[in-house]
C-alpha cells in the first residue's frame, strides 16, 4: 500500500474514531439531563470503550513497524542532525515536537509528508525538528536518541519512525529498550556510537537548550512552528499548523 494511502487510511479511521467519541459525548449530555446516575454510568463506561478502541497497539520494541515505509519517504533527501533538505535551501521550517505527543504522530503522518514530498525535496525548503519537551521525564532520553541517530544521519528516520511507533501516553512505553528498537528500525549503523552520543551531556544538552528555545518564543504546545527566509524578519512564529495546505502557504510566503 503505498504512503498516500496508508495516510488517507490512517486519517479515516481517525476521524471515525472522533466521530464514534463525539456521538457518546452527545448521548452522555442527554443522559445528563433526562436521567439518573445508572445511565451517566453507562456512558462513561462507553466513552472509555471507544476511546480504548480507538488507541493504537505502539510502543512495542519487539514489534516495530513501517521501516520501509519511512525509507522510502526520506530517499534521496539530505539530512544534517535534525535538519531535512538541502542544507542551502532558502526557507527553514522549524517544528518544535516531543516524540511522545499524540498530535505530533498525526502531524508526522498526515500533514509532514506532502510537505516532505514537495517544497523539501525540491530545494525550496529545509525542515529542523527541536525538542520541546511537555509530555514526560521520558521525552527528554528521546529526544537525545532521536539527536544521537542524526549523528549518523539517521535523525528524521529515527523521528519518524519513532512516531509511526508511538505507545499510549503515559505508559512508560518508552524505554532503553524501545529507544534502540526504533535506532535498529532507522539504520542506525553504530549502535554503539549512538548510545555513547544519546547519553552525553552534549546531547542531553541540546534538548534543554531547544526546550528553553521553545519557551522563550512563548509556545506552550506541540507541535509548534516557526519558520525563518528571505521573506520574513528573521524567525517567525507561526504557532500551530496542521495540514500541508498551511506549511506550503507559510513556505511560500517566506521564500
Amino acid at each position: 500500500m503505498s504512503n498516500k494511502r496508508e495516510r488517507e487510511k490512517r486519517r479515516e479511521e481517525r476521524i471515525a474514531a472522533e466521530s464514534q467519541v463525539d456521538t457518546v459525548d452527545r448521548r452522555k449530555k442527554l443522559l445528563q439531563m433526562g436521567a439518573g446516575a445508572v445511565f451517566l454510568v453507562v456512558a462513561v463506561i462507553a466513552v472509555l470503550i471507544v476511546i480504548s478502541a480507538s488507541g493504537d497497539d505502539g510502543g512495542d520494541a519487539g514489534n516495530i513497524k513501517d521501516a520501509a515505509e519511512v525509507e522510502q519517504e526520506l530517499s534521496g533527501i539530505d539530512q544534517s542532525g535534525l535538519v531535512l533538505g538541502d542544507p542551502n535551501a532558502p526557507v527553514e521550517l522549524v517544528e518544535f515536537g516531543d516524540l511522545q505527543c499524540p498530535v505530533c504522530k498525526a502531524n508526522s503522518e498526515e500533514a509532514l509528508p506532502p510537505v516532505i514530498e514537495g517544497p523539501v525535496a525540491q530545494g525550496q525548503a529545509k525542515l529542523s525538528f527541536r525538542n520541546f519537551i511537555v509530555i514526560g521525564a521520558q521525552s527528554e532520553p528521546a529526544g537525545a536518541a532521536a539527536l544521537a541517530a542524526g549523528e549518523q544521519g539517521r535523525g528524521w528516520n529515527y523521528v519518524n519512525l519513532f512516531y509511526r511507533n508511538q505507545g499510549k501516553e503515559g505508559s512508560g512505553y518508552a524505554d532503553d529498550e524501545f529507544l534502540t528498537a526504533i535506532a535498529k528500525a532507522a539504520g542506525v549503523k553504530d549502535l554503539a556510537k549512538w548510545n555513547e552520543d544519546r547519553n552525553s551531556a552534549k546531547l542531553k544538552g541540546e534538548v534543554r537548550k531547544s526546550n528553553e528555545e521553545a519557551r522563550r518564543l512563548g509556545f506552550e504546545g506541540t507541535p509548534s512552528f516557526a519558520i525563518k527566509g528571505p521573506g520574513t524578519n528573521g524567525l517567525e512564529l507561526l504557532g500551530n499548523l496542521s495540514s500541508a495546505d498551511e506549511m506550503e502557504a507559510a513556505i511560500n510566503a517566506a521564500s
